[in-house]
């Protein structure tokens, strides 16, 4: 930083010139791919990459902005590319560092400035009346190796924070596997394999749709809460249905294993929570209860275990929904050691959950603490005072 501040105390100690835009870039509109060959050339929309071609629209150094749809989605292209109708591709002055123009216009948040009623738009005039600051060139790669560096940083300290949720991840799945495993309890005590049919009965769900949720009401769970909200167990609900509608439902007891039984994704196919609460809850159709004689929380490990995913695939039909039957289930076998042990081993995958969920919840919100705090310090870098130049004169 003090390397700036005396290039800035040096080059523009008087403040720096704003122009408008048109004077500064060439604003030019994309077009259509569709008659090009597959190719290596990207294809850009206000979205990204969308595609790749054989030909180039142009060649970077260039800063793409969005004329519809995500308009904040600003990208700094340096080699060849193509551009569709819905972003603009810019050809810089000379005068303008390509990385700074980019850094800048990520701080203009275009997107505010949208006035359509229904996609976001952006058009070349609006565009070409934003005011741009142009230190000297020497200042303006001061500031891009800066926030290089910084961005580069950020990335990495991103990264490193995913990888540990990953590693944790990992380490509980081991951890699961192994303790779940039949020969690992058979060294602790006894325990002998039974179909899940032999311990419990299934009973499927029904007549619950979302629209049926109120304000107050009795305990319900839909089966997409499974997939979207509840863990490996719950003694609360997110939602809640009529008494009416509670009384024609089927009804969960505490204890009971709730089980989603359809999904576009195989491993979510039986994704199960065993519900603790204290009253009975309603459930929705695609999804069963299983009533046993286990831990509830043991046998709600096991369904997230490897040995439940590779004995459930047989079962699994359907073709883009996936789904898998009550006959199905019954089969699956399960180790059972006794109860003492059932707990013991739910005790122990509980605290591992809870760990590896507690970095879970706590990661989008470091992420989101230190991207504030890189937005906040590239808006810094990037705000100067203006020159006192008369815009007439100027012109």
């Amino acid at each position: 930083m003090s390397r700036l501040a005396d290039l800035i105390a040096e080059l523009c100690p008087d403040g720096v010139e704003y122009q408008p835009l048109s004077e500064l870039v060439r604003i030019r509109n994309g077009c259509d791919y569709k008659t090009l060959s597959s190719g290596n050339v990207p294809v850009y929309g206000s979205g990204g990459v969308m595609t790749h071609v054989s030909e180039a629209l142009g060649e970077g150094p260039t800063v793409l902005i969005p004329r519809k749809g995500s308009l904040d989605n600003i990208f700094f292209v340096e080699g060849k590319f193509w551009t569709v109708d819905t972003i603009f591709y810019t050809e810089i002055a000379s005068d303008l560092d390509p990385k700074f123009f980019y850094y800048k216009m990520k701080t203009m948040h275009l997107s505010q400035m949208n006035e359509a009623a229904g996609v976001p738009s952006m058009n070349q005039k609006k565009l070409g009346r934003i005011l741009i600051p142009v230190p000297p060139l020497e200042v303006q790669r001061e500031i891009v190796r800066i926030l290089d560096q910084f961005t580069t940083l950020e990335a990495e300290l991103e990264a490193e924070l995913e990888a540990e949720l990953e590693a944790r991840r990992v380490q509980y799945e081991y951890y699961r596997n192994h303790l779940l495993s039949y020969e690992s309890l058979a060294t602790r005590g006894p325990v002998e394999m039974a179909k899940l049919g032999d311990l419990g009965s299934f009973v499927r769900g029904g007549g619950l749709q979302k629209a049926d949720f109120v304000e107050q009401g009795k305990p319900c769970i839909h089966y997409g809460q499974i997939h979207t909200v509840f863990g490996v167990s719950t003694d609360s609900v997110i939602s809640m249905v009529s008494k009416e509608q509670f009384s024609r439902l089927k009804h969960a007891s505490s204890g009971d294993l709730l089980i989603a039984t359809t999904s576009e994704d195989d491993e979510a196919v039986a994704k199960a929570t065993a519900w603790l609460g204290n009253e009975s809850v309603a459930i929705s159709g695609d999804m069963f209860l299983y009533r046993h004689s286990l831990d509830p929380r043991y046998v709600s490990h096991y369904f997230a275990s490897q040995y439940f995913r590779e004995q459930k695939r047989p079962f699994l039909t359907g073709a883009k929904v996936r789904r898998i039957s009550e006959k199905g289930l019954k089969g699956i076998m399960i180790p059972v050691p006794v109860r003492e042990e059932q707990r013991r081993i739910a005790d122990l995958l509980d605290h591992f959950d809870s760990l590896v969920n507690a970095i879970s919840s706590s990661l989008p919100a470091e992420i989101a603490t230190r991207r504030a705090q890189y937005e906040h310090y590239r808006d810094r870098l990037l705000s100067f005072p203006e020159k006192a130049v008369s815009r007439s004169n100027a012109s």
